[in-house]
C-alpha cells in the first residue's frame, strides 16, 4: 500500500510538470512528420497510425450509438445492469476462501509414527522403508534429497523452536526436496503417497506437515492450518469427546491427516518408595531420588562439578551418569545403588521401592495453565474456508453457541421481562462437552478470518473515503455519487475472473479488489467531468452523457488497458512463488474489464438520468453522424 502511494504521488507530479514539456517538444513536428503534401500519410509508421485512427473511429461510432441506445432506455439499462451485478456477486460463494494461495515449494514435509513406546532402532528401520517406497513412487531424477530426524531433538532449545510435533522416540520427520525442474506437481506427489502409504504400512500412522516457509509462518506455530483445541481439567472426558469429534472431521469432503496430536498410552514405570524400610536403613526418599536422576539423567542437574584445566584455563562441566547400554531391562533399573550424603550404606533400588506398570500421556500441552487436546486437520483437493465451515457445523453439534448469543447476552433479563415469547430465546441446546471445558477453533483459519474481515473493512473504508474526497473536490454530493456507481460492475468482473479461472478469495484477491477501487474512479472521473463542463454549457443531460462517452472514449480505454496489460504477467503466477500474487492480478483485470464498460455505459446513463432533472430548455444541436468529422478530442489535437 505504501508502494502504491508514493508511486502515484511521484506520477502525480510528473504528469504536471515533464510529461507537457515533452508533449510540446514531441508533437511540434508531428503533423510534418506523419503526413507528406495534401495530408496522404507518409511512411509506414504514418500508414499504421492513419489506419488505427480510422479503425478507433469506426469503434467510437459504434460505441455512440449504443451507449444512445442505453440511454434512450435509462430505466430498462439501469435495472438490467445492477441485477447482472447482484448475480454476479453470488459467484463469490463459490469460489471459496484460502487464506493465500498454496505455492509450489519443491519440497514436502512427512510425519510419520509408529506405535507408541518403539524403540528407536525400530523406528529407524520403519524410516528407511518408507523412504524407499517414496523413492518408488517419485522419479529419482527428480528427488534431490531425503532427511530423515527420528526421535526428539537433542536439545530442549531445538524443541521450542520446531513445530514438527515430535513426542518420543516413535516420530520421524522425513523432509524430502524435489530437483527445480522437477515435472510433477508436489501436491499431486502429496496425494498420492497420502493414499498409498497407509496400504503400505497399516501400522503406522503418517501426516503431512507445512514444509515451505509461507505455509509455516501462515500457521503460526501450528503444525495444521486448522486446529481444534479442547481447554479444560477433565482429561479423561475431554479425550473420549475428542475422539467422536476427531472421526466426524475426517468424513469433512477435504479435511486430511486428522489426528488428536497428544497420545495418552505411554508406557509408564511408577516406583513406590517404602518409607518405613528406607527410615530403617537410613535413606529418605529424596535419596532415591537423588540417585535415580544422577543415573539416569547426569549429576549436573542435583550436584553441578566444574574442573578448571591449568594448562588451557578452560573450565569443564562434570557429569556423571550411568551407561545407557547397562539400564537396558527392568533387572537392571532395580539393580541401580541409592546412596545417601549421610554416611548410610548404599543399598539397591529393588530393597527400597515396589515397580508398577502402567500408562499416561506421552506430551503434556497446557493453555493458561489448563489441560489442552488438540485435533489437528489439513485439506486437499478443497479451499480451506470451505473445509472449516463444515467443521464449524460439527463443533456446534458438539458445542452449541450462536453467532448474536454473546452480544445479547447483557440483554437477556429485560428481554425475557418485556418481549412476550422470547424467555426461551437464550436456551442453547445441552452440550457434550465436559463441565468447565472449552471449544476453540486455532491456526490458520482463524487468522484467515480475522484478516477477510479485515480487509472487507478497507475496502469499504476505500470507498467512502474516495467518495468524501471527490465531494471536497466537485462540491456536490450528487456527481461523486454518480462516479462510485462504476464500482458494482468491478465487483462482478472480480467474481467472473476468479470463478471462470477456478481462483479462490484470498488476501492477495482482496488487495487487487481495493486496487480496482481506484483505477475504476479515476476513470469515472474522467467520463462525469467533461459531462458536467457539456451540461454546464448546453444544459441537455441527455447531450452531455453521449459528448462524454464519445469523447473520454479513448483515454478511458487507455488507462484500463495500460493496468491490465501490466498485470498480465502477474496474473499467470509466472517465476517463484508467483502462485502467490496470480490473484491479484486477475482480479484487477477481471475487475478493470467489467468496470470500464461500467464507466462507458452503466456511468452516463446515471448521469443522464439524476442530471435530467436540471436540464435547460434550449434547442437541441444534432451530434456528429457517422459519415461526418466529429469533433477532435482535445488531448490529441493537432
Amino acid at each position: 500500500a505504501e508502494a502504491v502511494v508514493f508511486a502515484m504521488l511521484a506520477s502525480y507530479i510528473l504528469s504536471r510538470t515533464i510529461v507537457p514539456t515533452l508533449v510540446q517538444y514531441f508533437q511540434s513536428g508531428r503533423e510534418g512528420e506523419l503526413h507528406g503534401h495534401g495530408g496522404a500519410p507518409r511512411g509506414f509508421f504514418g500508414r499504421l497510425q492513419a489506419g488505427f485512427e480510422n479503425g478507433f473511429t469506426r469503434f467510437r461510432n459504434w460505441y455512440g450509438r449504443r451507449l444512445e441506445g442505453a440511454l434512450a432506455m435509462r430505466w430498462t439499462f439501469v435495472l438490467g445492469f445492477l441485477a447482472i451485478c447482484l448475480l454476479s456477486a453470488g459467484l463469490l460463494f463459490t469460489v471459496g476462501n484460502d487464506f493465500f494461495p498454496s505455492v509450489d515449494a519443491g519440497q514436502f514435509r512427512l510425519h510419520m509414527r509408529a506405535r507408541t513406546a518403539t524403540r528407536i532402532e525400530e523406528t529407524a528401520n520403519s524410516a528407511d522403508q518408507v523412504e524407499q517406497f517414496i523413492r518408488t513412487q517419485i522419479p529419482a531424477a527428480e528427488i534431490n534429497t531425503i532427511l530423515d530426524n527420528i526421535g526428539l531433538p537433542y536439545s530442549g532449545i531445538n524443541t521450542s523452536y520446531a513445530n514438527n510435533g515430535t513426542i518420543g522416540t516413535a516420530d520421524v520427520e522425513i523432509l524430502c526436496s524435489l530437483d527445480e525442474k522437477h515435472h510433477g506437481p508436489t501436491a499431486g506427489y502429496v496425494a498420492k503417497l497420502r493414499r498409498e502409504l497407509p496400504k503400505k504400512f497399516p501400522g503406522i500412522e503418517f501426516f503431512f506437515q507445512p514444509a515451505d516457509i509461507v505455509s509455516q509462518i501462515l500457521n503460526f506455530g501450528i503444525s495444521a492450518p486448522i486446529d481444534i483445541q479442547f481447554i479444560g481439567r477433565d482429561v479423561d472426558g475431554n479425550l473420549a469427546v475428542a475422539k467422536e469429534l476427531a472421526e466426524r472431521v475426517r468424513s469433512v469432503p477435504g479435511a486430511v491427516d486428522s489426528h488428536i496430536y497428544q497420545l495418552f498410552n505411554q508406557p509408564k514405570i511408577d516406583l513406590k518408595v517404602d518409607r518405613s524400610k528406607a527410615n530403617q536403613l537410613g535413606l529418605t526418599e529424596r535419596d532415591v531420588a537423588n540417585s535415580l536422576l544422577t543415573s539416569l539423567s547426569n549429576s549436573f542437574q542435583v550436584s553441578p562439578s566444574f574442573f578448571l584445566n591449568n594448562t588451557n584455563h578452560i573450565v569443564y562441566n562434570l557429569a556423571a551418569s550411568a551407561p545407557q547400554y547397562r539400564v537396558e531391562t527392568l533387572d537392571n533399573l532395580l539393580d541401580l545403588p541409592i546412596t545417601s550424603a549421610n554416611g548410610a550404606p548404599n543399598q539397591l533400588l529393588v530393597n527400597l521401592a515396589n515397580l508398577d506398570r502402567s500408562t499416561g500421556p506421552a506430551v503434556r500441552s497446557t493453555y493458561n495453565l489448563n489441560p489442552v487436546i488438540d485435533i489437528l486437520c489439513s485439506v486437499q483437493g478443497r479451499d480451506l474456508g470451505g473445509v472449516s465451515a463444515d467443521i464449524n457445523r460439527i463443533v456446534n453439534e458438539f458445542s452449541p453457541t450462536l453467532p448474536w448469543y454473546k452480544a445479547m447476552l447483557p440483554y437477556q433479563d429485560w428481554i425475557a421481562a418485556h418481549v412476550p415469547g422470547c424467555a426461551d430465546l437464550f436456551k442453547l441446546p445441552p452440550s457434550k462437552l465436559p463441565r468447565g471445558t472449552v471449544l476453540e477453533i486455532r491456526g490458520q483459519v482463524k487468522t484467515m478470518h480475522a484478516s477477510f474481515v479485515g480487509l472487507a473493512g478497507g475496502l469499504v473504508g476505500a470507498v467512502i473515503l474516495v467518495y468524501l474526497l471527490i465531494v471536497v473536490n466537485f462540491q456536490s454530493w450528487t456527481d461523486p455519487f454518480i462516479i462510485l456507481t462504476g464500482l458494482p460492475g468491478a465487483l462482478a468482473g472480480i467474481s467472473w475472473m476468479l470463478f471462470l479461472t477456478g481462483t479462490t478469495i484470498s488476501v492477495p484477491a482482496l488487495m487487487g479488489a481495493i486496487m480496482c477501487v481506484g483505477v475504476a474512479t479515476s476513470n469515472s472521473i474522467l467520463v462525469v467531468t467533461f459531462a458536467r463542463e457539456q451540461l454546464d454549457e448546453h444544459g441537455d443531460a441527455f447531450r452531455a452523457a453521449l459528448e462524454a462517452g464519445r469523447t473520454r472514449l479513448r483515454p478511458v480505454i487507455m488507462t484500463a488497458l495500460a493496468m491490465m496489460i501490466g498485470m498480465v504477467p502477474m496474473s499467470l503466477g509466472l517465476g517463484e512463488g508467483g502462485e502467490q500474487n496470480a490473484p491479484l492480478g486477475r482480479a484487477v483485470i477481471g475487475g478493470l474489464t467489467v468496470s470500464t464498460i461500467a464507466t462507458l455505459f452503466f456511468v452516463p446513463v446515471i448521469f443522464a438520468l439524476i442530471r435530467s432533472r436540471t436540464t435547460k430548455k434550449t434547442v437541441p444541436v444534432p451530434l456528429p453522424s457517422d459519415d461526418t468529422a466529429h469533433r477532435p478530442e482535445p488531448a490529441l489535437a493537432h
